[in-house]
């Protein structure tokens, strides 16, 4: 508890109120309704790792979080908010395009170790999560994708992440002012309208273990719900109880960056975006497609107070998040995007009825995954019953829970729930009623009074599925090969620079690749979205670069006016 008395001046500036709340006004948020806004707003997210809705303000009260009580209090609360695919790079790509990740080659987790700048052969041999014989690659989006930062930037953003990318392809140029450790809405030009990222990494999984001698944020004996597939033990509480820790942890770090926004004046000029990259940290949540893997909490604060206390109980998925930002601020989302905004200018017309999800290989063990989610059943398609549906990666195995788990297995000691994750082979369709089963442990598939609901499901993921043309359905060597023919790296071509009566022309031969240029001398970081030609003066030098996404980055060209 000492650590979070440390933090406890930066919370009681930020809420110098009662910290009694209010029980929260349940009405819901018509779709019609919008922030009513007669300027840019700024954007800011905050992005907490792996973390189901394990907080007050969604209905779990084991801990309080006093930040995320008042910014539920001061905001609204989504209700059905869903990860497009349950573990981090293939989320963030579906992110940060707007796109589903197994529509454009990017559900594997992860690709390779693409951030690398240079991927040798040591690199090749030594890295162990892709399966035997694959190298590593970057996925190739359609050329007309786009890290949606592009447009906010074109439109006079400034854009900052602090500093997680993981898109399983490495940044544009054009994609970020800044993106480090060091990024922040303070490092913009004066004036300027921002949109900063600020990602979380107390709650991720890898926490759980790496943190188990730190001292607690909770009582050492606090009670703690354990889900019914995982070890009711001292082992099993001991993990629970550090992940209300981390949770702990994690909302007054939120709160420190709330403060430094309101003590920057900037509180009510801002759209505070605060939401998690997908479920949970213990096993049977990350990596599947359940409700615990899938459904993460949302709230979203507007200036002035807008829409206080309300609740959402619209059906939003990640790949909304980027048509809805730029919907925002007044940018018609391009229609290669599949989300669609559900806030701004560009508000969608009708509501979805259904949310999806994809998951595919993670790390070294392969599988392919489909679900459809409405608003009280969730349907998933197994298109390898044969396979286990417990993957035996690794990674995971470090934590205590996980081990405990397994060591409950070996001696033939787990409970019904506990022994479906390890059920072979497993149903090929499963059907859950999520409201009266939450834990997702009845299978309702095989039940004749189902069968309605089972065949609507079905052809909703199978018309998904064509519709979207899934990438991750196809043998992950056969993406490679056309992603990277002969497992090379496709080139972006050099950008060329043509100059006539005092305007500068910049084009590429390569079809999609974003254009970024410098003019030297000009007090310039970064690079400019090159978006149209522009007027320049006699001496002028003119730096560009080409950036497909998934491609190499092309040289630099420098361009002298005479």
């Amino acid at each position: 508890m000492k650590k979070f008395l440390l933090f406890f001046p930066v919370i009681a500036f930020l809420f110098s109120c009662d910290q009694t709340q209010k029980q929260a006004n349940t009405s819901k948020l018509e779709p019609t309704l919008n922030p009513k806004l007669n300027f840019r707003p700024n954007i800011l997210w905050i992005v907490a790792e792996d973390q189901s809705p394990n907080i007050p303000a969604f209905g779990d009260s084991t801990v309080v979080t006093p930040t995320l009580n008042r910014l539920a209090a001061e905001g609204v609360c989504y209700d059905y908010f869903y990860s497009a695919h349950p573990v981090c790079a293939p989320a963030r790509a579906s992110i940060i395009t707007g796109r589903y990740a197994n529509s454009i080659g990017a559900s594997h987790m992860r690709t390779g170790p693409w951030f690398a700048a240079n991927i040798t052969q040591e690199i090749i041999q030594n890295y162990k999560a892709l399966p035997e014989g694959n190298i590593p690659y970057e996925a190739v989006p359609p050329k007309e994708v786009k890290m949606f930062t592009e447009y906010l930037r074109a439109a006079g953003y400034y854009c900052s992440n602090n500093a997680k990318e993981d898109y399983q392809f490495r940044k544009t140029m054009t994609a970020w002012d800044e993106s480090s450790n060091m990024a922040h809405w303070r490092n913009r030009p004066k004036g300027k309208p921002f949109f900063s990222v600020f990602n979380i990494g107390v709650t991720h999984e890898s926490r759980i273990w790496a943190k188990a001698k730190d001292s607690l944020w909770v009582p050492k004996n606090l009670e703690v719900p354990v889900p019914p597939y995982l070890p009711n033990t001292e082992t099993g509480r001991k993990d629970v109880r550090r992940m209300y820790s981390n949770i702990l942890e994690m909302d007054a770090q939120t709160a420190k960056i709330l403060q430094e926004l309101k003590a920057d004046g900037l509180l009510d000029s801002t759209i505070v975006v605060w939401y998690t990259d997908h479920g949970g940290p213990l096993p049977r949540q990350k990596r599947l497609l359940y409700d615990s893997g899938t459904k993460v909490p949302m709230i979203i604060r507007f200036p002035n107070g807008e829409f206080a206390g309300m609740r959402d109980d619209r059906m939003v998925s990640f790949i909304d998040l980027a048509p809805t930002m730029l919907s925002l601020v007044g940018i018609k989302p391009p229609d290669h995007m599949q989300g669609t905004a559900f806030l701004g200018e560009y508000l969608r017309t009708e509501e979805p009825e259904f949310i999806f999800g994809a998951a595919d290989r993670f790390d070294e063990f392969t599988d392919n995954i489909r679900s459809v989610r409405d608003k009280q059943f969730r349907y998933i398609k197994n298109y390898n019953p044969e396979k286990p549906l417990y993957a035996d990666v690794a990674y995971r195995k470090n934590m205590p829970i996980m081990r405990e788990l397994l060591r409950l297995k070996e001696e033939n000691q787990l409970t019904v729930a506990q022994a479906l994750w390890f059920e072979r082979p497993r149903p090929e369709e499963e059907l859950y009623d999520v409201i009266n089963d939450p834990y997702e442990v009845r299978n309702l598939a095989q039940l004749p009074e189902y069968q309605e609901k089972l065949l609507s499901l079905r052809k909703a993921c199978s018309n998904w599925v064509g519709r979207i043309n899934d990438t991750g359905l196809r043998p992950e060597q056969e993406l490679i090969d056309m992603f990277w023919p002969n497992g090379e790296q496709p080139n972006t071509s050099n950008p060329e620079l043509e100059h006539s009566n005092g305007t500068i022309t910049i084009s590429c031969a390569t079809e999609g690749a974003s254009i970024g240029y410098q003019i030297v001398g000009a007090d310039q970081e970064g690079w400019t979205v090159y978006t149209k030609p522009f007027s320049v003066t006699g001496g002028t030098t003119i730096k560009a670069v080409a950036h497909r996404l998934g491609y190499k980055r092309s040289a630099m060209e420098t361009f002298e006016v005479k």
